[in-house]
């Protein structure tokens, strides 16, 4: 499992908008909430085959601006092919790079989650 945590300039459904309209992978959920005035949070979750695993990868992207800032996280699970040895030999890295990527205009900040 691989987790970034980010804060970016743009609001939740900005940030969810434009990850679900650019990432090359599955939409398997969505879901978008207004919490209190003007305090939203939104999760995505996406599913795509990798090659390099043999698998499927999954990744959740979570949106709030609870404090006042957007922070995304993201989250990738991933294993290889087999019982004993559970390596992503990069793949939920990459996933999670294509979330980096799709947001890298718009990211302030890193933080820890």
């Amino acid at each position: 499992m691989n987790k970034k945590g980010l804060i970016v300039n743009i609001l939740p459904d900005e940030v969810l908008s434009k990850i679900k309209n650019n990432i090359d992978a599955d939409l398997i959920h969505e879901e978008f909430h207004e919490v209190q005035d003007k305090k939203y949070i939104g999760t995505l979750v996406f599913e795509k085959y990798f090659f390099r695993v043999k698998n499927r990868v999954a990744l959740v992207v979570i949106a709030d601006n609870f404090d006042d800032n957007t922070k995304v996280r993201v989250i990738s699970t991933a294993s290889s092919e087999g019982i004993f040895f559970n390596f992503d030999w990069g793949a939920g890295d990459s996933f999670m790079g294509e979330v980096e990527n799709i947001l890298s205009n718009n990211i302030l900040s890193e933080y820890s989650n």
